[in-house]
């Protein structure tokens, strides 16, 4: 499996002759976004990799479609490009995609390639009762021929809560793909709305995958944990990081 990081949320996932493209971010630095409810933020630094650059994608992996650092306007116009588009079901019923609920399943087939089985895993983008406002969100378990170790997961914009915990309980997690940046607006003042970097190890601890991957940590204004407390909380916690440099491809075990 060769991943390569593009920034923010977007990784690019190569297997078995299958690109898949995680929550498309391709607009350059500099601009301002609004989320809503008086919420908003800068973008700081613009993709590793250009979409020009990109091979013939067959799926996107949208964790949600309603904010911009994770899915913005050039990521947008990218996606009629995709094979397929899959993700929450809100966000199918708006972009005319492949809706998924929390546990249900989707597969990838082509002839001359090992099947994918995609199933949607649970997120929650905010503190309790906060689904109603900032919407839906999804991570995504991939399974498919030949993988020794479990699962790819990628855990989508989450808080921890008993949903993503089921997912150890649930699933064998080879390679954890975890959204970090312990976001949060002066608008809403200590509520955060992804996991801070002592989050995620506590969490990668639980699930006991043999590679974890960060994402989702740098480039924004509203991230306010990046790398070094990510890896401050990770040697802590005895638990090893695999980084990927920015349009590096990097081969994992799959």
């Amino acid at each position: 499996m060769i991943l390569t990081h593009i920034g923010g949320p977007t990784l690019l996932v190569q297997t078995g002759g299958w690109s898949l493209l995680t929550d498309p971010t391709f607009d350059p630095p500099g601009r301002r976004y609004t989320f809503g409810l008086g919420t908003a933020s800068h973008k700081h630094a613009g993709p590793a990799v250009a979409v020009a650059d990109l091979p013939p994608i067959d799926a996107v992996l949208l964790s949600h479609d309603q904010h911009a650092d994770n899915l913005d306007d050039a990521g947008r116009a990218f996606l009629p490009r995709a094979g397929r588009v899959i993700t929450t079901r809100a966000g199918g019923r708006r972009l005319g995609a492949t809706g998924l609920g929390p546990w249900a399943t989707t597969r990838l087939e082509h002839p001359d390639r090992p099947p994918i089985e995609i199933t949607a895993t649970p997120a929650r983008h905010g503190p309790p009762l906060s689904r109603p406002v900032v919407g839906e969100t999804t991570g995504f378990a991939l399974r498919w021929p030949g993988q020794a170790d479990g699962a790819l997961w990628i855990s989508g914009d989450t808080v921890p809560y008993a949903g993503v915990r089921q997912v150890a309980d649930r699933l064998a997690v080879g390679t954890a793909v975890l959204h970090f940046g312990a976001v949060r607006f002066p608008v809403t003042g200590p509520l955060r709305y992804t996991m801070t970097a002592a989050e995620g190890a506590r969490l990668a601890q639980h699930l006991g995958a043999h590679t974890v991957v960060p994402v989702h940590y740098d480039g924004w204004g509203h991230f306010h944990e990046g790398r070094p407390e990510i890896e401050r909380a990770f040697a802590a916690a005895r638990v090893t990081l695999r980084w990927l440099d920015p349009g590096r491809p990097a081969t994992v075990p799959r």
